[in-house]
């Protein structure tokens, strides 16, 4: 059910010792990537409160995507232990409230693995055109 025309709107939720990091080396590194993402740097991926993903879907992103330290690599030790159980029950009460609980991503992207955040900003897109537009956008227009 591809859009013709349609870009989505992701917001990416990044580590800032990890995946951010990664991102930017993607950009130095001068790697293509759709420029659909808005990034939201935060100091961990254990930070990344639920109600701020909900209100993202709610408001209309097309995706989101939580980066973070691989498990077992985070600075704050066990933050992106909590941001996966975070995402785990988020993703189940979405489930069960009738939203596509796919529209959310969790990648574990260190910081030299720029080609790895191109590459998960290229799927993640290509994956939300086939999806369409987050019907949520229609339903909470003003």
């Amino acid at each position: 059910m591809s859009q013709d025309g349609f870009e989505p709107k992701i917001i990416a939720f990044l580590c800032n010792w990890c995946t951010y990091t990664g991102a930017d080396l993607a950009g130095t590194s001068r790697l293509q990537y759709p420029p659909n993402v808005r990034i939201i740097r935060l100091m961990c991926s254990g930070a990344v409160d639920p109600i701020y993903v909900l209100k993202a879907d709610l408001a209309g992103a097309d995706g989101i995507l939580i980066g973070g330290c691989h498990p077992g690599d985070c600075h704050y030790q066990e933050g992106n232990y909590k941001a996966r159980r975070r995402v785990i029950a988020l993703k189940e009460i979405l489930k069960s409230s009738g939203f596509d609980e796919s529209r959310i991503w969790l990648r574990w992207i260190s910081a030299s693995e720029g080609s790895r955040f191109a590459e998960t900003v290229r799927e993640i897109t290509a994956t939300l055109k086939e999806m369409g537009p987050n019907p949520m956008k229609a339903e909470w227009a003003v």
